[in-house]
């Protein structure tokens, strides 16, 4: 012979204050699985080193003394300025001509 439903309840809610879990007879998603978990921030905040020095940092520090760095984007990009430059084209478009 089956238990009643109210003592199955009753025995349900003895069992949830035993080990410190939430009395949910409805099955309702209430997410204390997940809340119940340690936060995970820290963990993932420790993962990456923190920033220390930068290329960037390292030319400001020694332009004063008058030392050039080497960027290769920024050469890239002087260079493709000079080989498109429009008095550049203007010529070459003449000489198609």
């Amino acid at each position: 012979m089956a238990a009643p439903r109210s003592r199955m309840l009753d025995l349900l809610k003895v069992q949830c204050r035993i080990f410190s879990h939430t009395f949910n007879p409805e099955n309702l998603r209430l997410g204390n699985k997940i809340l119940r978990q340690r936060l995970r921030g820290a963990a993932l905040a420790s993962y990456y080193p923190r920033k220390t020095v930068t290329f960037e940092d390292l030319e400001r520090a020694y332009r004063p003394m008058g030392l050039i760095t080497f960027d290769p984007l920024r050469s890239h990009h002087e260079e493709m300025n000079q080989m498109y430059d429009p008095l550049n084209i203007q010529y070459i478009y003449t000489l198609w001509k």
